[in-house]
């Protein structure tokens, strides 16, 4: 069963809430607004429901799908693995609070890694269309032009190391 939210938070979600919240870096406030957004949810939700037929309403519950976008969200901002997302989710509360797992269980590193690979590259352009769209609702991006670096780089496949768009985008930007 994949749920947009989880259902119900504990007593202790909610006093380790407050006194997290004034804790939370600038971006996690700004992100946790927009990341409240029902239209995203349902994206992930949509496509974690088609791993198995019934999925959506049979089975344990499920990683919720707030907490995979807000998981794979803080994964790409500070640039680590599955597992060091994991690691960190586990070990800091504030985090905790910001993927809404509070005290719940943190998905595993290969849970993290099927979910992500589940969403697919149409998912994932879906989500970004729908943050660009809520920038433009909220004023935080006029939505005029947008620019994209698209240079193109060979790589040889006789190379033992497989390059990753982040090392790619580091060697470009230099």
């Amino acid at each position: 069963m994949i749920a947009a939210r989880r259902l119900q938070r504990s007593f202790a979600d909610g006093l380790i809430a407050e006194e997290v919240q004034d804790l939370w870096e600038p971006w996690m406030r700004h992100a946790n607004e927009a990341l409240n957004d029902d239209q995203l949810l349902q994206i992930i939700q949509q496509e974690l429901s088609k791993r198995y037929k019934k999925s959506k309403t049979r089975g344990r519950p499920g990683t919720p799908a707030d907490v995979v976008l807000r998981m794979l969200l803080l994964k790409h901002m500070r640039g680590w693995s599955y597992e060091d997302v994991t690691r960190e989710v586990r070990a800091n509360i504030v985090y905790r609070e910001f993927t809404g797992v509070g005290g719940g269980k943190v998905p595993d590193d290969k849970t993290m890694g099927r979910l992500a690979r589940q969403l697919g590259p149409e998912a994932i352009e879906k989500l970004h269309q729908r943050t660009v769209a809520i920038a433009v609702e909220k004023k935080v991006v006029a939505g005029r032009k947008m620019r994209v670096d698209t240079t193109v780089v060979e790589w040889k496949p006789t190379s033992t190391i497989r390059p990753t768009a982040r090392s790619w985008a580091t060697a470009c930007v230099c």
